[in-house]
């Protein structure tokens, strides 16, 4: 059961960040592709940072783990897809390059912050 919850957690902190950057790319109707203006890049990247965290953190609860574990499973794979993406696309690979050094650290630190305020509530 604990297994089962994990690949859950995993995959539901993924959802969060992924699901986040399809409707940022979408609604407006913009190329992930494309090179970005300067205020976009640098909103997109402040909105990955956010729902990164928030995936890890959320990961984090439904694992109910004590440790970062987890986080790392999560961080492995939001890297692993962007490398991926990175080797299959052509354009601008500034969300890739983003992905791997700033979304999956901080999906690490989301976990880390929950674990933290765990602690000092008990």
């Amino acid at each position: 059961m604990k297994i089962l919850r994990n690949i859950i957690s995993v995959l539901l902190g993924y959802l969060v960040y992924a699901l986040s950057a399809v409707l940022l790319y979408q609604l407006p109707h913009i190329d992930p592709h494309a090179n970005p203006a300067t205020r976009f890049l640098i909103f997109s990247i402040l909105y990955g940072l956010l729902f990164s965290f928030i995936g890890g953190f959320l990961t984090q609860l439904l694992s109910k783990s004590s440790n970062l574990k987890i986080n790392y499973v999560l961080a492995l794979i939001l890297a692993g897809f962007a490398a991926i993406s990175y080797v299959m696309t052509t354009g601008n690979h500034y969300s890739q390059i983003a992905s791997i050094l700033l979304f999956a650290p901080s999906s690490l630190i989301g976990g880390w912050y929950f674990l933290k305020r765990k602690q000092e509530r008990n």
